[in-house]
């Protein structure tokens, strides 16, 4: 079943220096450590995340911006070294939910841009996007988005993520299976000359996927973002330049 991102972000304890990058605060500025006591009905590692969240310079900064999650952030960042997003250009978020990555993509495409999004989680509206709740992979959720769309798309994005078991080859698996769905959808809906983004796991893309992904675009990557946890298997597979449906 195709996964939201996570909703990190909904709780913050300090504010960042007005202005200031998350990844300068948290890798030189000061930052007042907040430590949470374990509750009587509170576990452990409830209590460890809950501490994490605290003191997350993304979350914290997030919540200070207004950003739905700290993984808006992460979006931020793949744009600032790939350059997708260019004003007036068309979005199709897959997995958007809390919509933090549909919050930068109508920032950075402006009024003459077009947002559109999917999740199966239920989501607060984003201003200037338009999204729909409905498991992606449900076989009507190609052609409504397309409907939304009304055109072809410039980027397709894909943060979608099962829910992990702790076994990673299983999860690996599954991440990378909604990738390849998600690809198969970009490569429909595409234009010349436009970009994919999909998460996938540590390892890297399948061979069959990567594969595709040369032959159909001009430069594929993959990158780690700063916002993604460094204990985190994400990683993203960004690929730009799509050549065209054959």
């Amino acid at each position: 079943m195709a996964g939201p991102r996570g909703s990190s972000g909904k709780r913050a304890g300090a504010s960042a220096p007005t202005g200031s990058d998350p990844s300068e605060v948290m890798g030189g500025g000061r930052l007042m450590t907040v430590r949470v006591k374990t509750a009587k009905k509170r576990t452990v590692s409830s209590t460890l995340w809950l501490q994490r969240q605290l003191n997350d310079p993304y979350v914290i900064e997030a919540k200070r911006r207004g950003y739905r999650s700290r993984a808006a952030f992460k979006l931020e960042q793949l744009d600032d070294k790939f350059h997708l997003l260019a004003k007036g250009g068309r979005i199709v978020d897959l997995g958007c939910a809390p919509g933090g990555w549909c919050q930068i993509a109508v920032d950075r495409v402006g009024p003459k841009g077009k947002v559109v999004g999917i999740d199966y989680l239920e989501m607060e509206p984003v201003e200037g996007a338009q999204t729909i709740q409905l498991d992606f992979l449900d076989p009507t959720a190609p052609d409504i988005l397309k409907q939304m769309l009304s055109g072809l798309a410039d980027v397709v994005l894909s943060d979608m993520a099962a829910p992990t078991t702790g076994h990673t080859q299983t999860d690996h698996l599954r991440v990378m299976g909604l990738a390849e769905v998600a690809y198969e959808f970009a490569a429909e809906v595409l234009a010349p000359g436009g970009a994919f983004v999909a998460k996938v796991f540590q390892g890297g893309t399948e061979r069959s996927l990567l594969d595709r992904l040369k032959k159909d675009f001009a430069l594929v990557r993959h990158a780690k973002p700063p916002a993604s946890r460094t204990d985190s298997a994400e990683v993203y597979v960004v690929a730009t330049g799509f050549r065209g449906r054959k």
